[in-house]
């Protein structure tokens, strides 16, 4: 018998596709999702994701077999869609006989998904807009996510309570939908399941767990912070198609500003390709959050965070957010 028999039942389809006891997973956060934080997820009933981000093959090798020293419960890897070693990427995780594989980053380039299925494992993919969620669970993706502009990190323009509205009444009968973006407490996670989500992501809520390899600034900027501190980024060319990306606010913000400028001269100049320009924005919020993440340099570096930041306080073991999240949201189902 679970201790949290309503909520399980909801997450029930979700749990099942995950190998999971609860269908929770983390967002899969560069620097932070490593293997330390993903394998206590993971062990502790939810589902870990390592945040490949501009990881090389060899990386990727070394930091899967790593978390498969950690932990026997399943997880996934997140890959980039524009990395421009995306195959070779996800040959790596063949060899490891990776289970779930996470596409983000926009839509996923042909045969990458038939490259996943391949070695057996289930492809989840990320969608703005329903007519795109269709279109990629009709293209080969076994479950969705859908996430709102509350999340941290990249993002999308719309919220999380309004996409879904959109997006589970039209897909979750057929469909695996996860929900993410802004989800803090048990109580926003029971609500969604009761609209038809089989499980939720939350990044921020663990980012600062024990088992997070985040320094120590870090994390104290995330207990300082409210969900105001957390704003997103700002386009400076329209030509120039940037991902807002959520963080707390500071010189790291402005001097991302000053990067696009100079991204955009090198483009005026005809130096470099579209692709290229796009590569290299990606490539300074990894240095950017590695700077913040690992050095603890929170004043230059990008402190990525989602509005629910405000809810995390204290370091807690990955365990207990597990379980506390599981309890809220039973509490919450009881008093239906």
């Amino acid at each position: 018998m679970t201790a949290y028999p309503k909520t399980t039942a909801l997450m029930r389809r979700g749990a099942e596709f995950l190998g999971t006891e609860y269908a929770i997973m983390c967002g899969a956060m560069s620097w932070v999702s490593e293997r330390n934080l993903v394998s206590a997820i993971s062990n502790a009933g939810g589902f870990g994701v390592i945040a490949c981000g501009a990881m090389t093959p060899d990386l990727l090798d070394a930091e899967i077999a790593g978390t498969k020293a950690l932990t026997d419960k399943p997880f996934g890897v997140n890959l980039i869609t524009m990395h421009p070693m995306l195959f070779e990427l996800i040959e790596v995780c063949g060899k490891h006989g990776v289970g779930h594989v996470v596409l983000a980053g926009g839509i996923p380039p042909k045969g990458s998904v038939e490259a996943i299925k391949s070695f057996g494992a289930k492809v989840v993919v990320f969608a703005p807009t329903l007519a795109l969620a269709k279109k990629l669970l009709r293209s080969g993706g076994d479950a969705l996510v859908i996430e709102g502009m509350e999340a941290g990190g990249h993002i999308g323009p719309v919220s999380t309570s309004v996409l879904a509205q959109e997006f589970l009444p039209a897909l979750s009968e057929e469909h695996l939908v996860f929900v993410a973006g802004g989800i803090g407490r048990g109580e926003a996670m029971a609500g969604y399941l009761e609209m038809g989500a089989v499980g939720v992501q939350l990044g921020t809520r663990f980012a600062c767990a024990v088992e997070s390899i985040a320094h120590e600034n870090f994390k104290k900027a995330f207990f300082r912070a409210g969900a105001r501190d957390a704003v997103a980024s700002v386009q400076v060319d329209p030509r120039l198609p940037v991902i807002p990306v959520r963080a707390l606010k500071n010189k790291g913000t402005e001097l991302f500003t000053a990067k696009q400028r100079e991204v955009a001269k090198t483009l005026d100049e005809g130096a470099i390709e579209m692709a290229e320009a796009q590569l290299q924005i990606e490539h300074y919020w990894a240095g950017a959050l590695r700077r913040a993440v690992i050095d603890g340099d929170i004043e230059n570096g990008s402190l990525m965070a989602g509005q629910s930041v405000g809810m995390v306080k204290e370091e807690e073991p990955v365990a207990q957010i597990m379980d506390t999240l599981m309890a809220e949201s039973e509490a919450a189902l009881s008093r239906r």
